[in-house]
């Protein structure tokens, strides 16, 4: 937690960097105005919403309403913890952390929590299993096979793979040793219990073992592979608390500096894929864990790249995935390629029979794009000598031209069909335009960023007048002692009345104006995305007294608004009961009230 780390420290931290420069680890910026705009990496949009103030050190999603300062921004994106990110931020400004590595043990679990155990546990097996694979004579078989498969001793390090004896309590005894109870060591999935005697023993037997890193590094699962004939080939950890098997992308830990460098990702099927294109020099390489891609993987891939290179096995569910995967990644706004292996090959048997380099440049290198690859998808199941087949694949290629961007890639793909099928290139525009015309009489969305100003101007009065003090009160600490003493903390939303109690504590502690340095004040996600909303309003430089006095009006109203209706419907209840005294009191007060409004 923040409070590990001296607050002159995070101060010092947060003033060393320049929020644009990390962000752009991450979102591809482009500067309009005073602002940074680009596409959210928190949520799929194709239109950017995403908008980064290098004035106010702050970041602002107009669509998803994901907002904050540079800390924020990684503790949503690398998914740690604030020290963590404080840290992180630290080593990009080249700063020594305050007490070493010690604040360094924090992760994005509390200290000693069941899934901080369950990652060391995890850690330590990691360890071992890597031992007894390089340096001991149970290993050597399994180093053997390795070895003979083209893996060299540095790959093995670098994946830090490793062998589980053919013991039935090995790990189980070892950990046991390190003081981790039997429940735990159950609940990490590792260790079974017997269902017939309720003994205990391991899970990992007799394999070579590949350990599964989230996206910080840390070990949450094993894939073991068996040594033999031994059934399943592939055995891998169960889903615990620590390891979800959809929100994880093999090697993603070590290939994301590649991918951003690159701009773009290599996605697989398997991780034995991954390594055996690694070891090609392709270390921009993740895969999925054996399942579908989702959507969470989708984020991670969309925040870290432009461009996903889709290479899965070329039989018919590959390419069903790939087609699949290629819509998901599409509407998260990633540039999309499909790179085709020869049918009953995979990346590793390629690698060994035809070498690296051809397989760096003739299947990753000569990937198609994905309207190419769409049309020979279209095909499938086709019998284009048929009439109606030729019409049918003609009329869904040219669907999915219309969503083309480029009228240049729209006409070679036009010419293609063209020539293929002996069809005018007149017609085949004609329908092409008769698609968009179709598509055009649809109501278009109006954008991320539109739809917030739109709600803004939508607001109650007195709602939209609070935000607006509240932007001049972040800007200035005389703005705030003069609304203190107006209206004091008797904001109507509720959220802003934490945001002015927070802001009133911090001008107390003498602070100055610093929204980004305020924002690590606010424990609340919440109000953080609020604030970063407000904060990107479009106010005037100075609040003139006749501005705050008519704010101040619009938000003293409003409660006076409220007691009137409540006064009202007392004096209906009066006149019901008969109880015309009563009611002639109550009409008095609300006269009153009314003339307060004036």
């Amino acid at each position: 937690m923040g409070k590990m780390l001296p607050e002159e420290f995070i101060e010092k931290v947060q003033h060393a960097v320049d929020i644009v420069d990390v962000v752009s680890e991450y979102v591809q910026l482009k500067k309009q105005g005073r602002n940074f705009f680009g596409l959210c990496p928190f949520h799929g949009e194709n239109t950017p919403s995403f908008s980064v103030s290098p004035e106010k050190q702050i970041f602002h999603c107009f669509g998803c309403g994901s907002g904050g300062n540079v800390f924020t921004f990684l503790m949503q994106i690398e998914g740690c913890s604030f020290t963590e990110a404080v840290q992180m931020t630290a080593k990009k400004a080249g700063l020594d952390i305050p007490g070493g590595s010690a604040l360094s043990q924090e992760s994005t679990y509390p200290n000693n929590s069941e899934a901080e155990k369950m990652i060391k546990v995890h850690e330590l097996l990691k360890k071992m299993y890597h031992h007894l694979l390089l340096n001991t004579k149970e290993g050597q078989n399994a180093l053997n096979y390795l070895l003979h498969r083209g893996f060299t001793k540095e790959l093995i390090d670098q994946f830090e793979i490793g062998y589980a004896l053919d013991s039935w309590d090995f790990s189980l005894k070892y950990l046991l040793k390190k003081g981790f109870e039997l429940p735990l060591l159950e609940k990490t999935g590792l260790i079974i219990r017997s269902e017939s005697n309720g003994s205990f023993f391991d899970r990992f037997r007799n394999r070579i073992m590949f350990p599964v890193k989230d996206a910080q590094g840390r070990t949450v699962a094993f894939s073991g592979r068996s040594l033999g004939n031994k059934q399943p080939k592939y055995l891998n950890s169960p889903e615990t608390k620590i390891f979800n098997k959809g929100r994880i992308l093999y090697n993603f830990h070590q290939a994301r500096p590649f991918i951003r460098r690159k701009q773009e990702a290599v996605l697989f099927e398997g991780f034995a894929d991954v390594i055996s294109s690694v070891h090609a020099g392709i270390e921009h390489s993740v895969a999925t864990m054996g399942t579908a891609l989702t959507e969470e993987q989708v984020k991670l891939l969309a925040r870290s790249g432009g461009t996903v290179v889709i290479c899965y096995d070329s039989d018919s569910a590959g390419i069903e995935a790939a087609f699949r995967a290629s819509k998901l990644l599409v509407e998260a706004g990633c540039n999309v390629r499909i790179a085709k292996m020869p049918e009953g090959l995979d990346p590793d048997d390629y690698i060994r029979t035809y070498g690296k380099k051809k397989f760096k440049n003739d299947v990753i290198g000569a990937s198609l794009s994905l309207m190419a690859f769409k049309m020979e998808y279209f095909r499938k199941g086709k019998n284009l000598q048929d009439e109606g087949d030729r019409a049918r694949y003609i009329q869904e290629v040219l669907n999915e031209l219309s969503g083309l961007p480029s009228g240049i890639e729209q006409e070679l793909y036009i010419t293609q069909l063209s020539e293929e099928f002996s069809v005018s290139k007149e017609t085949l525009m004609a329908e092409l335009r008769n698609i968009n015309k179709r598509k055009r009489r649809r109501p278009e969305k109006t954008s991320l960023k539109t739809d917030a100003l739109q709600r803004n101007a939508l607001m109650p009065a007195y709602q939209k007048a609070e935000r607006l003090l509240i932007a001049h009160m972040l800007k200035s600490r005389e703005v705030a002692e003069k609304v203190l003493h107006a209206i004091g903390g008797n904001f109507n939303v509720e959220e802003h009345r934490a945001i002015s109690s927070y802001l009133y504590a911090y001008y107390e502690e003498g602070n100055d104006p610093d929204i980004s340095h305020f924002l690590t004040k606010l424990k609340d996600p919440s109000l953080s995305r609020i604030v970063s909303e407000i904060a990107m309003m479009t106010i005037g430089e100075q609040l003139t007294e006749q501005e705050l006095q008519d704010y101040v009006k619009h938000i003293l109203n409003h409660q006076k608004m409220l007691i009137l209706k409540e006064k009202e419907a007392e004096k209906k209840e009066a006149e019901k009961r008969k109880d015309y005294v009563k009611a002639a009191e109550i009409a008095m007060e609300v006269i009153q009230l009314k003339k307060g409004l004036m």
